[in-house]
């Protein structure tokens, strides 16, 4: 496979240096996805039922439900080959211990009469993908968190087959992750459902969980009307690695990521050229054995050469990666020393799939930059704060001067008026 080469001063005057997703480039796209969520807030279930048909292959028959008989989410747990549950089920145990340990916070932040008050939302739309491939993990990396949360009701969409049915492991994975209710419904649909209602999927007040580019428009077009976790691009990797990293280890990992998405990015930076050379013939070798050879073949993969690891935290911090690896005898320090990648993972035997399915912490992260300023998903998403006020006359004697004067300064004579009012 093609892997670009550059040292640092080639890196950071090229365009892959500045990658990021421009949703701008799919404009044709861009429409067909407004126009569902336009007919989905105006049509409701029938305008379900038709993009069904069109985009999912199946829609239910007038009086059938969307919704999979709770029933068959146990069931499919029963009938799931005992090895898979286990490790549902352990991979559950983590991911739920890891984000119990986020609710750090009181409920209630302040004094007496100066309160910040911190509650679950009452509804979680869940979004667990099913083109490509269909992700068990997804589903509980983002139900958990929402039920830690304490957030009242958690529904699922997914994609169903042509014959309706879902994936058993997807339903399993949602009878293990505590779903109250699974819809099958696929794409900017299914989001628009959650952002808006229907006769038979109710309004939610958080749509979270990965998709494809029609997912993630949809999710943009809705936004303010329900709110979101994030605009999610595809998958990334930045491997910083030493001369003594493994190639092998390093191969194994750029090509774990690639095989997610055509359009995804591996980038390895290290400061020794005979390993960057060492590890394009690993991957070279390793790809032709895979089963998803041609996505990985399609995706971005790049060397950067630089003269030490200062310059690789330097180079990382700049491209906000969502998964960082570092190999490195001073991984740690490296660790500490970087400010921008949606998860961290340091050390040879830190490989990013155990992040993915059973280490403990989220697997949604932020890409295309997007750690520069956002945080995977966790409890946080699913909690929302209110301010609450207390305030006696004698406050409002304290207070008065100075909001009266900066009222006056702003135009707004009602504004102080309002406070001199109950003085006089």
């Amino acid at each position: 496979m093609t892997v670009k080469r550059f040292d640092a001063g080639s890196w950071r005057e090229s365009p892959w240096s500045r990658r990021r997703f421009d949703l701008s480039q799919f404009a044709v796209e861009r429409v067909v996805v407004s126009e569902i969520c336009v007919r989905v807030q105006r049509e409701g279930d029938s305008a379900l039922r038709e993009l069904g048909k069109k985009f999912d292959g199946w829609a239910p028959a007038q009086g059938e439900s969307f919704a999979v008989p709770q029933a068959k989410l146990a069931e499919a747990a029963s009938r799931l080959e005992l090895a898979d549950r286990s490790a549902l089920e352990f991979a559950a145990a983590r991911i739920r211990d890891f984000h119990e340990r986020q609710l750090v916070q009181p409920a209630s932040v302040g004094s007496e009469s100066l309160r910040l008050v911190t509650r679950p939302v009452k509804r979680a739309g869940l979004y667990a993908p099913g083109g490509r491939a269909a992700y068990p993990s997804t589903v509980l990396m983002t139900v958990i968190p929402a039920r830690v949360a304490g957030v009242a009701e958690v529904a699922l969409a997914t994609p169903p087959r042509s014959d309706g049915s879902v994936t058993p492991a997807i339903l399993a994975a949602a009878h293990i992750a505590g779903v109250d209710a699974v819809y099958r419904i696929g794409g900017a649909q299914a989001i628009a459902a959650f952002a808006y209602g229907t006769e038979s999927v109710p309004r939610v007040d958080v749509v979270a969980g990965p998709g494809n580019i029609y997912v993630t428009l949809a999710k943009k077009e809705v936004f303010g009307s329900v709110g979101v976790d994030g605009i999610a691009g595809p998958t990334e990797i930045a491997l910083v690695a030493d001369g003594d990293a493994r190639p092998d280890f390093v191969a194994a990992d750029l090509a774990a990521q690639l095989e997610h998405d055509p359009l995804a990015w591996g980038v390895l930076v290290t400061d020794s050229a005979k390993l960057a050379d060492r590890v394009e013939e690993e991957l070279e070798s390793l790809v032709l054995g895979l089963e998803r050879s041609e996505i990985i073949r399609q995706a971005h993969c790049c060397v950067v050469v630089v003269d030490h690891l200062e310059e690789a935290i330097r180079i990382v911090d700049d491209f906000a990666p969502e998964h960082l690896l570092i190999v490195a005898a001073e991984g740690e320090r490296i660790a500490a020393r970087v400010q921008n990648a949606g998860a961290v993972f340091v050390g040879p035997y830190a490989t990013v799939p155990l992040g993915d399915y059973t280490a403990g912490p989220n697997h949604t992260l932020p890409t295309s930059g997007a750690a520069r300023y956002a945080s995977p998903l966790g409890v946080q998403t699913f909690l929302k704060r209110t301010s609450v006020l207390s305030l006696n006359r004698e406050d409002l004697k304290t207070l008065r001067d100075a909001t009266v004067r900066l009222a006056e300064l702003e135009g707004l004579g009602a504004h102080a008026h309002a406070v001199e009012v109950r003085l006089e």
